[in-house]
């Protein structure tokens, strides 16, 4: 095994101190006042000798990795890698570099996770907390280490984020299923407490409200994220036979929606004609489906370089304000959500959600402030370009 190019290799080469190569190789070429010329003859003989600083023992010195810790909740859902590759892409610009693995909705694994970055010794970390990991996100602000969550937060904690409004996203995508005509709505939801789909699920109850449609229980199906395979097809098929219960569907993820689609096809049940439905998120999966689907898009490229700044920001100063930035999304209307079969009465377009059913501001937030990337959710017809 070949020796390791110290600094020191390169100052004897060239005959100068160890100390102004260093200066070089580190950019402070010019703190030190090294000349130009100088200073392209240490670069060069560098890469002539190969040369690998020790990671490990800057961070020492200076107290920084220049490292993040990213943890996704699902990192083989399309939502969830497309936010790694921003955060990823955003961080390397401001010279970050993102290590990243998926807690797969567990709070062991979110913790294993956490205690591997911890050692690895990251600046800070970017998180889509899965349920039960309050005390995970406490603790590691306890010690001082800079936290974003994405996606989802906690009520109880005070912490800078980055997410949608669920409810009113929910809301209106529900309310366009029932100005197309559909009074049965049905909802597939995953069986947890996580606060960002308890709010699609009072969306989803609130827009059928608003608009004279009693909701029953039946209508709401919840599976388990661990055991998705085995209990969605049965939850679903409650409801689809032997006769449709519902005549819409609303998925709360676009996991949930792709492997019901699957059940919907066999089940020979024509989209939108019998059943109308509307998704929570995109999926390549979406374009191989006939027709296409109608789905709420959240824009994972803000989100992505939203949460970049707010670590950022939060690495600078740990005694600024909280902050939570409130990103847009769009209902990317397709075929799959159906023709408008009647026109709601005294009803040209989608309702203003009022403010008192808008996302609540985190209680006991008097350190945290809101910002608005714009919270009102738009309609866009047609194909969105695919990710």
């Amino acid at each position: 095994m070949n020796k390791k190019a110290s600094l020191k290799d390169i100052a004897n080469h060239l005959g100068v101190s160890t100390a102004l190569v260093s200066y070089v190789i580190n950019n402070k070429e010019k703190k030190a006042r090294v000349g130009l010329e100088m200073a392209e003859k240490i670069r060069k003989a560098a890469i002539e000798f190969n040369y690998q600083p020790n990671l490990i023992a800057q961070s020492l010195k200076i107290g920084k990795t220049n490292t993040i810790g990213l943890i996704v909740a699902d990192i083989s859902n399309p939502f969830f890698s497309l936010i790694a590759r921003i955060i990823e892409d955003e961080a390397r610009k401001h010279g970050y570099v993102v290590i990243f693995g998926s807690s797969d909705e567990s709070a062991e694994k979110s913790q294993l996770l956490i205690d591997v970055f911890l050692n690895r010794q990251v600046d800070a970390f970017i998180i889509a907390p899965s349920e039960n990991t309050e005390q995970q996100i406490r603790t590691l602000q306890k010690r001082g280490v800079p936290v974003v969550l994405v996606d989802r937060y906690f009520p109880s904690i005070e912490a800078d984020g980055v997410m949608i409004n669920n409810f009113q996203a929910a809301y209106q995508a529900v309310e366009h299923l029932i100005q197309n005509g559909r009074d049965k709505i049905g909802m597939m939801t995953y069986d947890n407490h996580l606060v960002h789909m308890q709010e699609r699920v009072n969306g989803y109850k609130e827009a059928m409200k608003d608009n004279g449609i009693r909701f029953r229980n039946t209508w709401l199906k919840k599976v388990s994220y661990q055991r998705i395979t085995r209990d969605l097809a049965a939850e679903l098929k409650s409801l689809l036979q032997p006769q449709l219960q519902v005549n819409a569907f609303f998925f709360a993820t676009n996991s949930l929606a792709v492997e019901s689609l699957k059940v919907i096809n066999k089940l020979g049940i024509r989209v939108p004609e019998d059943l109308a439905i509307i998704s929570f998120d995109e999926s390549d999966a979406f374009d191989l489906f006939y027709p296409p689907v109608t789905y709420v898009s959240q824009s994972v490229e803000d989100i992505g370089r939203r949460a970049v700044d707010l670590i950022l920001a939060r690495i600078t100063d740990m005694k600024s304000k909280y902050a939570r930035v409130v990103v847009e999304a769009k209902l990317v209307i397709r075929s799959s959500s159906g023709k408008k079969l009647k026109e709601m009465p005294g009803e040209k377009r989608m309702k203003e959600i009022p403010e008192e059913k808008r996302l609540k501001e985190i209680p006991g937030g008097k350190n945290q402030k809101e910002i608005s990337g714009g919270k009102k959710l738009k309609e866009i017809s047609g194909k969105a370009r695919t990710r």
